[in-house]
């Protein structure tokens, strides 16, 4: 799910339980976890609200100081129903950070990895790229995106797009700025004499 930077903190914290979207259909499911830029959620409620009915109590969970300035920044069609979301911090493991945690990696595994890199390259509408945002990233690391995209002439939206690709793979990690190449991308980089 996306929230803006300010609600970052709360959702992180906890503090911030509640979102309101316009949605011309349901983009959520109870019981499912979604990652955030503040770490992952698990969404425990979903229901169809009537926008008048919002409290200054869902307001402020929602981390808003009250109904009236929920209701003004709530983006949307108003001809689309209003969804009320209910969350909390996931507590289970992010699969993404066990998986890049591993870092003895068996043939087969190299093999799977090196198609789905191979795949991604082929889908591309601007040629191979995922060993060279790879090796990039190696070379630079906690780098900004923004830099690395300009250093391979790249825009820095797409770019952020591919490097989730390599991170859902377990390849690279995330930092507040920037990226590393995970013990997994290592050991990847390693065995196939790209590092």
């Amino acid at each position: 799910m996306l929230f803006q930077k300010r609600f970052w903190a709360g959702i992180a914290d906890g503090t911030v339980t509640l979102a309101f979207r316009r949605w011309a259909r349901q983009q959520v499911l109870p019981g499912r976890p979604y990652r955030t830029p503040a770490g992952r959620i698990e969404v425990t409620s979903v229901t169809v609200v009537d926008p008048a009915a919002i409290s200054d109590d869902d307001a402020r969970a929602a981390g808003h100081p009250d109904a009236a300035s929920l209701l003004a920044d709530l983006p949307g069609d108003p001809a689309n129903p209003t969804y009320r979301i209910e969350f909390r911090p996931a507590t289970d493991a992010d699969p993404r950070a066990e998986l890049a945690a591993g870092g003895d990696l068996e043939p087969a595994e190299i093999a799977e990895i090196t198609k789905r890199l191979d795949r991604l390259d082929r889908a591309s509408s601007y040629g191979a790229w995922t060993r060279e945002t790879l090796r990039l990233i190696d070379q630079h690391p906690e780098r900004r995106a923004g830099d690395l995209a300009e250093l391979v002439g790249r825009e820095r939206a797409p770019f952020k797009l591919d490097v989730r690709k390599l991170k859902n793979l377990g390849l690279t990690q995330s930092f507040p700025v920037g990226y590393r190449i995970s013990p997994r991308g290592r050991a990847y980089l390693d065995a196939t004499a790209d590092g």
